[in-house]
């Protein structure tokens, strides 16, 4: 991806290295480094350390060049809100982990770590940031199977307007709400971090580029309660743009969630996305893309992904589907965009439920293309099925009892399978149907398509109804 010049930031020897406090001489990376001990900082996991980092922080973005901010290994740092600003290297070396606090008095806004229009900016290194989340939790509902949180809890990373910013091996693990929030940025490289959160946390999601440009997003292992890679397009009080030019690749995600998602939040278009070489270890949904504003969906391409998807107690989005995209209105008068031009190649997987391609009168799905996509359906869990889940959504029924078959498609136009298969697994419900169902659908295509229905002797493997072409 084109860095948009970014630069390498190498400083001779000499002037620039001994003019700050904190400053040495660091003959391996040839650039000024900044540690934050030497600010002050105890790192013994009990002193607040905020005002020690920011200071080193402020003190680095001085500089003319790129200057390296290291929060040193083998201790602890205490902190609240701490602003990365321009042309600095935030590097979290070897184990170090920094602790975030869990007093709200000690917090900025929202967040742990945030940045504002900086330019140039690294996160690197290969300590972490520990977000307590269990710290921020009241109880454990047994009865719903997960955390219920405080009135208040931080997420860890909010990056905004931000340009050339590069997030490297970091380790994130616990977060109590988003984990890495990037609002409004442009040419981001996200490679090799790990986020290791609770499962049974909600809103703990992973990484959300949200109105965000020229991203990749790459050789990351998330594991997360809520969803592990989602893009965006929150309401917001400033325009920040479409979503567009992204791609997420050799991705290992888990979590209760959808794996890769666009949306909830559509309220600006989100185009020219490609999710590609990802294993979903476990999900609720494996592809999923939820359009619930005006804004539009389009130009996306999902290709060689593996996936496992399953029911979750009630209160998580998802009922283990497949593949679900579908195009609802949030409320009664909603104004809704529209999903269109969407590839979905080579991608294999086991679900509780169906491919779900489910538009309304108010916004009919549009080209989509479906090669080589092989499902399994069967039910290993205990949870009710027979059902689609359409939250969120006040326009219509919340969750909508249905028969499960294994491709469905309503409100759809222009619909391609091509070279695809159902099978059905060992434990086939009575409510697992047809190979295919559609309604209300112009122009739909199979080729080479293979499977019965999941109970031959009762329903047809082909049901299509209401097709124009």
């Amino acid at each position: 991806m084109q860095r948009g010049g970014k630069i390498a930031a190498v400083t001779a020897l000499g002037s620039l290295v001994g003019s700050f406090p904190g400053a040495a001489n660091p003959t391996l990376f040839q650039v000024p480094v900044f540690d934050v001990l030497k600010y002050g900082a105890v790192g013994d996991g009990k002193t607040l350390d905020t005002k020690a980092i920011q200071k080193a922080i402020d003190e680095a973005a001085l500089t003319a060049k790129k200057a390296r901010v290291l929060v040193p290994r083998g201790r602890k740092y205490l902190m609240g809100t701490i602003e990365l600003k321009s042309n600095i290297d935030f590097h979290i070396e070897g184990d170090a982990e920094l602790l975030v606090s869990t007093d709200k008095a000690d917090y900025i806004g929202e967040a742990a770590v945030i940045a504002h229009k900086a330019t140039n900016l690294t996160i690197s290194g290969t300590g972490s940031i520990n977000g307590r989340a269990l710290e921020f939790m009241t109880h454990y509902d047994k009865e719903h199977e997960w955390w219920i949180p405080k009135d208040w809890r931080p997420r860890l990373f909010i990056l905004t307007s931000c340009t050339n910013l590069d997030i490297r091996n970091i380790t994130i693990t616990k977060a109590p709400s988003w984990s890495v929030h990037m609002l409004g940025c442009e040419n981001v490289m996200i490679d090799r971090i790990r986020i290791q959160n609770n499962l049974d946390v909600p809103n703990c999601d992973g990484i959300d580029p949200d109105h965000c440009r020229n991203v990749v997003i790459q050789n990351c292992h998330i594991v997360c309660g809520d969803d592990a890679i989602v893009i965006k397009a929150t309401r917001q009080a400033e325009n920040y743009g479409p979503s567009s030019n992204i791609r997420v690749r050799d991705c290992i995600l888990e979590t209760q969630d959808s794996g890769v998602k666009i949306g909830t939040e559509t309220t600006q278009d989100i185009y020219d996305i490609k999710f590609e070489r990802c294993k979903i270890i476990t999900s609720c949904r494996g592809l999923t893309i939820q359009l619930r504003d005006e804004g539009s969906v389009y130009n996306i391409e999902f290709s060689d992904i593996q996936f496992l998807s399953r029911y979750h107690s009630d209160p998580w989005w998802g009922r283990g589907e497949a593949i679900s995209f579908t195009a609802i209105p949030r409320t009664p008068s909603t104004k809704l965009g529209t999903i269109h031009d969407v590839l979905i190649k080579n991608v294999t997987g086991r679900s509780e439920n169906s491919v779900r391609i489910n538009g309304t009168k108010e916004s009919i799905i549009k080209n989509i293309t479906l090669k080589k996509v092989h499902i399994t359906m069967d039910r290993w869990t205990a949870y009710p099925g027979n059902l689609f889940d359409n939250r969120p959504t006040t326009a219509y029924p919340a969750i909508e009892p249905h028969a499960n078959p294994g491709y469905y498609f309503r409100f759809a136009e222009n619909i391609v399978l091509q070279k695809c298969s159902i099978t059905w697994g060992k434990n086939v419900p009575e409510y697992f149907s047809h190979a295919v169902e559609a309604h209300d659908v112009k122009n739909i295509q199979l080729k080479r398509f293979k499977g019965l229905a999941a109970h031959p002797g009762r329903d047809k493997p082909i049901v299509i109804q209401g097709q124009t072409r």
